[in-house]
């Protein structure tokens, strides 16, 4: 493939300078935990990871093993902008790109007015800017707004943040096992969560990009940023968007080959690391570029990092 050696388009990274607190105190939800909007899967075993060509084995996508997992819940869809509010009205809870001042935005979703400000971008990949005041309600920056995106994915989220909310919630973030299982719903080594096909019958079934990246997206899908999170058809277990929209943020440490020799079942990755993983690709990933889309794909950002394409769902 010649995007072999390409920068991830979805990594944006702030460098950890200790500049936030991340040791924050949230007080669990005064009730029992809920089940509502939630889906629960069996566990059992299945098989991780791929050995396609398509594949970045620097990613550490490969070997295919069998895993085995217990039981759990997970939400069927990602966290919204509507549930991150309540969060953050119950707690008065700041996020990292809040406390930053600033977030990465793609400059393809800012204003052409936007676009020609002197912000500073992200090497080696300039399509992100750092945006002052782009955060989770002002997704743009500061004269942005979720008004009409409720049912949005949240994002600007950093992995802290996602922790946090978690345990506001009662619930936690999905191993990246937990999660790969519940993507695949119950098809064998499968690209995508409904199979090998992209576009089955011309039927777009997820939200990336359509075109030329970072120049050209022709909306064929009919979106350019996020899409509701209860957009296209969802998988075999109820799930929706468990490919493409935003990345989602897992549990894990990244290893790109710890889990060769790892545990086999419940596998939670190594102790510690740089990154924390995240899954599921975005509206941002094509085939011109970087598919990462497939259910086997891996990234991974700094605990600290948000960014325009990046979000979560929880697991109980």
């Amino acid at each position: 493939m010649g995007n072999k050696n390409k920068p991830s388009c979805c990594a944006a990274s702030r460098e950890s300078s200790g500049k936030t607190d991340t040791n924050v105190i949230i007080e669990k939800k005064p009730f029992v935990v809920s089940t509502d909007s939630m889906i629960k899967l069996p566990g059992g075993k299945f098989l991780m990871g791929t050995n396609d060509e398509e594949g970045f084995p620097e990613d550490g996508e490969g070997p295919v093993r069998e895993i085995t997992l217990d039981p759990f819940y997970i939400d069927e869809t990602t966290v919204t902008n509507f549930q991150f509010a309540e969060f953050i009205k119950a707690t008065g809870y700041i996020t990292e790109a809040e406390r930053y001042g600033w977030s990465f935005v793609f400059y393809g979703l800012l204003s052409e007015e936007d676009q020609k400000r002197d912000y500073q971008v992200a090497a080696p990949t300039p399509w992100w800017y750092a945006v002052p005041g782009a955060q989770w309600n002002h997704p743009e920056g500061k004269d942005s707004h979720i008004n009409e995106r409720k049912d949005h994915p949240v994002v600007h989220v950093s992995w802290h943040d996602a922790q946090a909310y978690c345990q506001w919630i009662g619930k936690r973030l999905p191993t990246e096992a937990e999660w790969e299982y519940a993507a695949r719903s119950g098809l064998v080594q499968k690209k995508f969560p409904w199979g090998d096909e992209l576009t089955p019958g011309g039927e777009h079934r997820c939200n990336i990009w359509q075109g030329n990246f970072p120049d050209y997206n022709s909306l064929e899908d009919g979106f350019l940023g996020t899409a509701p999170a209860k957009s296209f058809k969802p998988n075999n277990f109820g799930l929706y968007n468990m490919a493409g929209n935003v990345w989602e943020w897992c549990n894990d440490w990244f290893s790109s080959d710890f889990h060769k020799a790892g545990p086999r079942k419940n596998p939670a990755g190594p102790l510690n690391g740089e990154s924390k993983i995240m899954r599921g690709g975005s509206f941002l990933c094509h085939h011109s570029y970087c598919n990462r889309y497939r259910v086997a794909a891996r990234s991974s950002n700094t605990a600290d990092s948000s960014t325009s394409n990046l979000g979560f769902r929880c697991v109980l």
